[in-house]
């Protein structure tokens, strides 16, 4: 995997006018993609989401690919899901989505999206990264390309979602609360689910680039929970600002948690025939409770790295339509490319209504084990780099992992943004989960450079 400078596993991101979120570095890296990407159909797609900055930072891109010769199709405001799904019928060589997904409005962020949907390796960013760095490009007035505008991407999208069920109106009778984020969803929300017959309680549909994701959406479902039971919902679902993320609650305002919803999907496509490969694929940190769950009705659970596009990774080589991560990303590959609340919580609803049952009669699907995780910080990299192959931390390990046996699981990760070591362990036994966790992180209290453990589960 090569070290990325700028690129994370979902591209670059940052404060908007703070390096790299400035116009001269999305206009490098327009400059940069165009150069090496768009050499086939020299064509791009760009769309982003509600905030404030998506303009100017539209505009910057646009500056540097068309500058290549490159010419640039706006979208507009679409969901991430919508421009993954939609790019191969673009005749595009790649696509740009501008966002920060689930973040504040200040922050921003540059996905990029390959020809066939997909997100680019860390190699081709990395190529990316040394282009721009170099900063040798060639400018020539007979060269240059043109902008135009692609407004019928949001039609074509909900028309993928309306095809779910052939179904005259298959939500009929369901009442759902929509919380919007104040974000790309806004509208299309509300229309697909109004077009399945739900009666929806609209929140945060009302986006002014500075409210995106402002107490409101997956990552604030507190004022969703109390509107379900407020209006005596059947459920409710709040997407992130971009729409890849997916929270739910049941009518009693109990949030679900991802691996759940992940386990339902899997239940629910294998039980109408649908799962593909009789694979599901969740990450490293999901609950092992969901792999007995998933295991007990015959369908095969595979782990990835944490990180959607290694999910996707996954699902891609089991042959699988399903896969997810507990924060709220689900893939279902048959409708979209990658995470997709909206396709998400339409087969959900679906799910609950064919069920005749309410929401807290089905879940939990599964008892979770009960998980617990502390996180050792260190001064530099390097002290981290060196506690993490010490022969006693290896030792405890190995240990723990002897006492935890069939009982459980242990997992240990290094931070890919901080100098921290991820101590996870979990086990229908509580204290168990709790001993083991303990015996292996305070060897870790002994070593050079430590600063402080922190419990985060």
């Amino acid at each position: 995997m090569a070290n990325n400078k700028w690129f994370g596993t979902d591209g670059v991101r940052g404060k908007a006018n703070t390096f790299p979120m400035t116009i001269d570095f999305a206009s490098k890296l327009g400059m940069a993609a165009g150069q090496l990407i768009c050499t086939s159909k020299h064509r791009v797609a760009i769309a982003k989401d509600t905030r404030i900055s998506g303009d100017m930072l539209e505009a910057a891109l646009i500056s540097g690919f068309t500058s290549q010769g490159v010419e640039v199709i706006k979208l507009g405001v679409i969901p991430t899901p919508a421009l993954t799904t939609l790019t191969p019928e673009l005749n595009v060589d790649m696509s740009v989505m501008i966002t920060a997904s689930h973040n504040p409005y200040q922050d921003n962020g540059i996905k990029l999206i390959s020809a066939d949907g997909s997100k680019f390796s860390d190699d081709i960013t990395a190529k990316i990264e040394a282009l721009i760095e170099k900063n040798e490009f060639n400018f020539s007035p007979d060269n240059i390309g043109k902008t135009t505008i692609n407004d019928s991407a949001i039609k074509d999208y909900c028309q993928i979602a309306l095809s779910i069920s052939s179904q005259d109106k298959p939500l009929s009778g369901l009442k759902i609360v929509l919380d919007c984020a104040n974000g790309c969803f806004s509208e299309i929300l509300p229309h697909i689910f109004n077009q399945y017959g739900a009666q929806t309680i609209v929140l945060s549909n009302t986006p002014n680039g500075t409210n995106i994701n402002l107490n409101c959406g997956s990552q604030h479902t507190a004022n969703m929970c109390q509107e379900v039971i407020n209006n005596q919902a059947d459920l409710g679902i709040a997407v992130d600002g971009d729409g890849d993320r997916i929270i739910v609650c049941d009518e009693k305002g109990q949030s679900l948690d991802g691996d759940q919803i992940i386990a339902f999907l899997g239940q629910y496509f294998h039980n109408t025939h649908q799962l593909k490969g009789n694979t599901v694929v969740a990450t490293i940190v999901s609950n092992p409770a969901l792999d007995r769950f998933l295991n007990n009705l015959g369908i095969n659970c595979v782990r990835s790295a944490v990180g959607e596009r290694y999910v996707i990774e996954e699902m891609e080589k089991y042959g699988s339509n399903i896969g997810g991560e507990e924060s709220g990303h689900m893939v279902i590959s048959d409708y979209s490319k990658t995470g997709d609340a909206l396709m998400t919580g339409l087969v959900l609803a679906i799910g609950l209504k064919k069920s005749q049952s309410k929401m807290s009669q089905i879940f939990p699907l599964f008892t979770p084990m009960t998980c617990r995780r502390n996180d050792a910080k260190f001064k530099t990299t390097d002290d981290m780099k060196e506690a993490f192959e010490n022969t006693a931390f290896k030792t405890a390990i190995q240990k723990g992992e002897q006492q935890i046996n069939s009982k459980g699981k242990i997992l240990i990760r290094k931070s890919g943004t901080e100098p921290k070591i991820q101590v996870w362990s979990w086990s229908d036994d509580a204290s168990l989960a709790e001993t083991i966790n303990f015996n292996i992180i305070s060897v870790l209290e002994k070593s050079k450079g430590f600063e402080n453990i922190k419990k985060v589960r």
